[in-house]
């Protein structure tokens, strides 16, 4: 991942406000404007997204012009569909949510090298209305961070956020753990992904009627080591194993489910030495019945005894990995970064663990995830195979870059130590007999250790850490 100093996220929707007609004096009733107005390129093909408000009433096309710093067509980067004219016109079907051109770079920058092309929409066949991000700017990337120190803002013990790190940059995303329910998977795939940082779980009903009643169901509900392995989802990260199924392109085969919202952090902090981020108050029950419509997602929801419901749209966007949604909000909210643009999640999490002969979740704080959708990978290093500062680019072992999101887990801190009267006492404690190794999604290597977890006082919740690129 590159340095991505202006990254400004925004799923426009219905946000839709300002106007514009097209040549022949025609005005839609349908808006259009870009998903994002900047972007720090770090592939040589990023796909770019345009999204209607509504479904486009008749196949057709936009058009976009474009304005380029330090660059030229076909030797610095071309797009599909091509350009003439410094002009794209970007064919769509009826019926489309959102549209896609690519943006192929051919010459990164250098040095302090500024190269950017605008692309701004001027008109389309239909006469839609152009608001929101009328443009958007695309940035040839930066050189890669050489490495520093971070503390990552999970809020105390009551550990209120989830913090996105793009080590590249060294910069942090701060999202409030409770501000979103499902993730909507951008991939080849129809998946959707529950907020497991709050404890979310489905159930898998026999009901295609979203509007029929439902109660309640408390063996949903997870503690330590209580509920059901398989209405949650897969903790390694496969977004195969997801506890909703597939979406069918059968709308008879999705089901309803049974969503429990989990819990808010806690109100009040807890003994210093404790952690907060389990006791908060519920988030109550939903039931949620997810059908494809096209290329998008057609999520239909309600509150349990509800006899009618809402349905919204969810459209894919290939820079992310998911699109996300608040059921108790009603709406789409931004949360993770762009796919490429982070590689570390701090945040609490639902693991699934081993209980006799099966498995059950448990509810992790302090806690570390690694990008696996967007291709970050992990693996651990004690030092008495290497110390931090020995270790070098020659002694990475590829092959220890296995498919899973909890490479770091939790495994680089522990909660208890030993009391004077020999009994364990719960408190936080680093680990420092091991480091990790990271490839960012660009394909960039750094070790990273963990400096810290807790204050000097024991209050947990302040983890930091630092790293440096290997060369």
């Amino acid at each position: 991942m590159k340095k991505n100093f202006v990254l400004i996220l925004s799923f426009v929707l219905l946000a839709f406000t300002a106007c514009n007609s097209n040549d022949d004096g025609q005005q839609s009733d349908v808006a259009v404007a870009f998903a994002e107005a900047s972007y720090n390129l770090t592939s040589d093909a990023t796909p770019v997204q345009i999204k209607f408000s509504k479904a486009a009433p008749a196949a057709g096309t936009i058009t976009l012009d474009i304005t380029e710093t330090a660059v030229a067509y076909t030797t610095d980067y071309t797009t599909t569909p091509a350009a003439t004219a410094k002009k794209v016109v970007i064919p769509f079907a009826q019926g489309a949510t959102s549209v896609e051109f690519t943006f192929n770079k051919i010459k990164s920058a250098t040095g302090t090298e500024v190269k950017n092309v605008v692309f701004t929409i001027s008109g389309t066949s239909f006469g839609a209305q152009i608001s929101g991000n009328k443009t958007i700017q695309l940035n040839f990337n930066e050189t890669a961070s050489l490495g520093t120190a971070l503390a990552p803002e999970v809020g105390g013990p009551l550990q209120p956020n989830q913090v996105y790190v793009d080590l590249s940059s060294g910069k942090m995303i701060n999202v409030a753990r409770n501000s979103w329910d499902l993730g909507f998977y951008s991939g080849s795939d129809f998946r959707v992904v529950l907020n497991g940082s709050v404890k979310m779980a489905a159930k898998k009903l026999t009901s295609t009627n979203i509007d029929e009643v439902q109660a309640a169901d408390e063996t949903m509900i997870i503690a330590q080591g209580t509920g059901f392995s398989n209405q949650v989802d897969d903790s390694a990260g496969d977004i195969t194993k997801t506890a909703i199924a597939a979406i069918s392109a059968t709308d008879s085969e999705n089901k309803v489910y049974l969503l429990y919202l989990g819990n808010k952090p806690a109100a009040t902090a807890p003994a210093l030495g404790k952690e907060g981020a389990v006791g908060g108050e519920t988030r109550g029950w939903k039931k949620i019945r997810v059908l494809r419509s096209g290329s998008d997602y057609k999520v239909q929801y309600a509150d349990i005894a509800a006899t009618t419901h809402e349905e919204v749209v969810i459209s894919k966007n290939s820079a992310y990995n998911f699109t996300f949604l608040s059921l108790i909000d009603k709406k789409v909210v931004n949360v993770e970064p762009q796919k490429n643009q982070w590689d570390l999640n701090f945040t609490t999490f639902v693991n699934v663990i081993p209980n006799g002969a099966t498995t059950v979740p448990y509810f992790y704080p302090d806690y570390v995830t690694s990008n696996l959708n967007g291709n970050a990978k992990v693996y651990q290093v004690l030092t008495s195979a290497f110390t931090y500062d020995a270790f070098t680019l020659a002694n990475v072992d590829n092959a220890k870059f296995i498919a899973d999101q909890r490479n770091i887990g939790s495994n680089w801190r522990s909660t208890s130590v030993v009391g004077s009267d020999g009994n364990p006492v719960t408190q936080f404690v680093l680990k420092t007999d091991r480091f990790f190794v990271v490839k960012d999604p660009a394909g960039n290597v750094y070790k990273l250790k963990f400096t810290g977890g807790a204050k000097a006082d024991l209050e947990r919740g302040h983890p930091t850490f630092q790293y440096a690129l290997l060369k």
